[in-house]
């Protein structure tokens, strides 16, 4: 029972111990909290106020102060193609990237660069001489280096043909006449390199064809010369020894045959030959003969051996058998004489035939000799006359000179500025201010730590806090 005027008492139980953690709670939850990082921010809010301000004033004179810049463009067409007339007109795929890549480091060759300075006399220019000490060169290769930054020329998107050339100046019209010379200088170039290149191949070629002309001239004067030496000025005559040759050689034919005959009369029976048979002479003869031998005959069975009539039949026969004899061996002397004569003409023949054959075979060498050097002027003359082709249509080709490099679109002087960005400056010093702003006093407080809220005593110092009030000022506490 409890008393009157008493709370009533509770039955006491033990309490549960508190475990002390071994790691302290700043190592459980490393860094900040955002209740710290707020109240810290609470804390410096008017020096955060005053950053941000001071940051924003300075990009606003910033951007006020920097010079205006402006940017004028032009827009080139690259043509991919070859004109070269003798090894054709298509350039490689794989060699059109290299091809854009070349021509713009050609837009950007310190040469180029060299003569814009030249023909606008930029070394006069107070913008581009302003920095000159004299300690990195002339002033000549300080102001083509302060061209070289102010320039960007880049190739058109998916690899098109299109090549901008942009440049960058204090003054409008100044941008867009850099701009527009570099342009000009580079396709001036283009045009005499690609017009250079054929007037020096067609200088080489007119060379060369001098050269081959005189190979020609050459050998056509070794042909001459040969033929004169040689008696080959005609060139049938080979075709006539042939035939004299043959002609020759069927008249010896006909000699040995003749011979064969001659010599067949010879060794047979002389009476028995056609010409005695065919002779009228012997003919008579044998006529007479015979009818003599008649008579003998019946003078013999009618006459005595003694009788006058019959001794001078007998004398007549002798007589006829006698010039029979001179006569037949006539014609046998004659048959000899013709065998000794077709002898003579088979040797002769046979020795004609022997030197029109050497002959012959002698122009035949001479004739192959000849043709070497009918073929050493055709090939000279072929040599010649491809190069006269090939010299024709590269003349043709210097006179109709293609230029590969087109003005698509000149420069013209801008009339906005294209730096500073308002917007993206303004963007940036916002960003950068209130980077500054929050992160200044962040970071000081890191190395001067306060305690502003409970994280602060739990997570720093593991204290728990049981209550947590807000700020009251000194007064109202009194």
């Amino acid at each position: 029972m409890s008393r009157p005027g008493t709370l009533p008492s509770l039955p006491r139980h033990d309490s549960a111990p508190v475990i002390t953690p071994m790691v302290p709670l700043n190592f459980v939850y490393p860094g900040l909290s955002l209740s710290q990082i707020f109240s810290i921010i609470r804390g410096y809010w008017k020096i955060s106020l005053i950053i941000v301000t001071v940051v924003l004033a300075l990009t606003v004179v910033v951007l006020k102060v920097l010079p205006r810049m402006y940017t004028a463009e032009v827009t080139l067409m690259v043509n991919y193609e070859v004109n070269d007339p003798l090894n054709g007109k298509e350039l490689p795929i794989n060699q059109l990237g290299n091809y854009i890549a070349t021509q713009i480091e050609l837009l950007r060759n310190q040469e180029l660069l060299s003569e814009v300075v030249d023909k606008l006399n930029l070394t006069a220019n107070q913008d581009y001489a302003k920095g000159y000490t004299g300690k990195t060169g002339t002033l000549k290769q300080w102001v083509i280096e302060q061209l070289g930054k102010d320039l960007t020329v880049y190739q058109g998107q998916f690899g098109s043909q299109l090549i901008y050339v942009r440049f960058s100046a204090n003054n409008p019209y100044l941008a867009a006449k850099v701009a527009n010379t570099i342009a000009e200088i580079y396709k001036a170039q283009d045009d005499k390199r690609a017009v250079s290149e054929p007037v020096e191949r067609s200088a080489r070629f007119a060379q060369q064809l001098s050269e081959l002309k005189t190979n020609v001239d050459l050998a056509q004067q070794k042909v001459t010369d040969f033929r004169k030496q040689h008696n080959l000025l005609d060139d049938n005559k080979g075709d006539v020894d042939v035939v004299l040759l043959s002609t020759l050689e069927g008249r010896l034919l006909e000699a040995r045959n003749q011979r064969r005959i001659a010599e067949a009369r010879a060794m047979g029976d002389p009476s028995a030959t056609d010409s005695v048979l065919g002779s009228q002479e012997i003919q008579a003869l044998k006529a007479r003969l015979a009818d003599q031998e008649l008579q003998l005959v019946k003078l013999e069975s009618r006459y005595t051996p003694e009788h006058p009539d019959l001794v001078d039949l007998k004398a007549y026969i002798a007589a006829t058998q006698k010039s029979l004899a001179d006569a037949v061996k006539k014609y046998s002397a004659n048959g000899q004489e013709e065998l000794n004569v077709a002898k003579q003409l088979e040797k002769s023949l046979e020795v004609a035939v022997a030197k029109q054959r050497a002959k012959v075979l002698a122009n035949g060498k001479l004739q192959d000799e000849a043709t070497k050097y009918v073929l050493a002027l055709k090939s000279a003359q072929d040599a010649y006359k491809r190069a006269l082709d090939d010299y024709d249509k590269l003349k043709f080709s210097s006179s109709n000179h293609k230029s590969n490099v087109n003005f698509i679109s000149r420069a013209t002087p801008p009339l906005k500025y294209s730096k500073p960005k308002i917007f993206k400056g303004l963007l940036l010093g916002a960003v950068v201010a209130f980077v500054l702003g929050l992160g200044l006093p962040v970071g000081y407080e890191l190395f001067n730590r306060r305690v502003r809220c409970r994280d602060d005593l739990e997570r720093d110092y593991g204290i728990p806090v049981l209550a947590e009030f807000g700020a009251s000022s000194m007064r109202a506490t009194a």
